[in-house]
């Protein structure tokens, strides 16, 4: 069987309205479908299986999803964790929902806090855990603050957005995707995912580092397309993402956790403009 992606981009037929004219024209959306991502492992050489996620995400690049999601909350601590990532190509799941449904078989001998697995992640916005909890689990989970360093020039930062923008191809075709991008330290774009869902498309960039062997990103910083909410910053913590750049705004319990952690975290990044919230001191003129 072969198998190949689900479209990122869907056609759809719309009436465009402008300066009072009615027009039947072609458009492109971004798409959007449900990916279940399963965990396989062995405990005494018998099989164990547990769906742990599901979330709305446009397809595509749903392995490093699936990898960068593991990592970001902490069950897995790098690519040796993982012998195989696949497509659920079970005959009982419907043909329509295999390439929707994700399974990553774990290592032999893998340490699962299974009690975590049961009860919903902490990250998730409407679980109602208080800022101060959701910094101590994060503390429990073992993450420890940054070190100081390295640094980058403030013209560098300001160029990130103009080169992000230009490099999302299905964004100028939908004008409905977010984007996280890697950058090094002298401004260059090193790798980019695009996603309906915020979460996602960071969880789709760490996991493709993850999957290429690069288990921290110490020297590297990325840009969020919109606000950078606590999600995103636990995120960047945990692959060890010294600075964290946004388009728009970040919350308070982002900041918070940036401050907490050493993460220089900047905002509202524009050509000629940006704000510092958190570690100004990775930042020079």
């Amino acid at each position: 069987m072969i198998i190949s992606d689900p479209p990122a981009k869907v056609a759809h037929r719309i009436v465009r309205v402008q300066d009072g004219r009615w027009q039947p024209d072609d458009d492109v959306l971004a798409a959007e479908e449900p990916l279940e991502i399963r965990l396989l492992w062995y405990e005494n050489d018998i099989a164990r299986r547990k769906s742990i996620a599901i979330t709305m995400r446009t397809p595509g690049d749903d392995f490093e999803l699936a990898a960068g999601f593991l990592r970001g909350e902490g069950i897995i601590a790098g690519r040796d964790d993982i012998l195989d990532i696949s497509y659920c190509l079970d005959e009982t799941e419907q043909p329509e929902q295999r390439l929707n449904i994700v399974t990553v078989t774990l290592r032999s001998g893998i340490d699962l806090d299974l009690l975590r697995l049961e009860r919903n992640f902490y990250t998730t916005s409407s679980c109602g855990v208080c800022g101060k909890a959701a910094l101590d689990a994060l503390d429990i989970q073992g993450c420890q603050a940054l070190p100081a360093g390295p640094t980058v020039r403030a013209e560098v930062i300001r160029s990130l957005p103009e080169t992000l923008r230009k490099a999302q191809a299905v964004f100028r075709q939908t004008g409905g995707l977010h984007a996280s991008g890697l950058f090094d330290f002298s401004g260059s774009l090193l790798d980019l995912r695009e996603d309906v869902g915020r979460h996602n498309a960071l969880d789709k960039l760490i996991g493709h580092q993850l999957i290429e062997g690069q288990k921290e990103l110490s020297d590297r910083l990325i840009l969020l397309s919109g606000r950078a909410s606590f999600e995103l910053l636990q995120k960047a913590l945990v692959a060890r993402i010294p600075i964290v750049a946004a388009v728009g705004a970040p919350s308070s319990l982002a900041v918070n956790l940036a401050e907490t952690f050493n993460i220089t975290l900047l905002g509202f990044v524009r050509p000629t403009s940006f704000n510092i919230y958190t570690g100004p001191e990775r930042v020079r003129t």
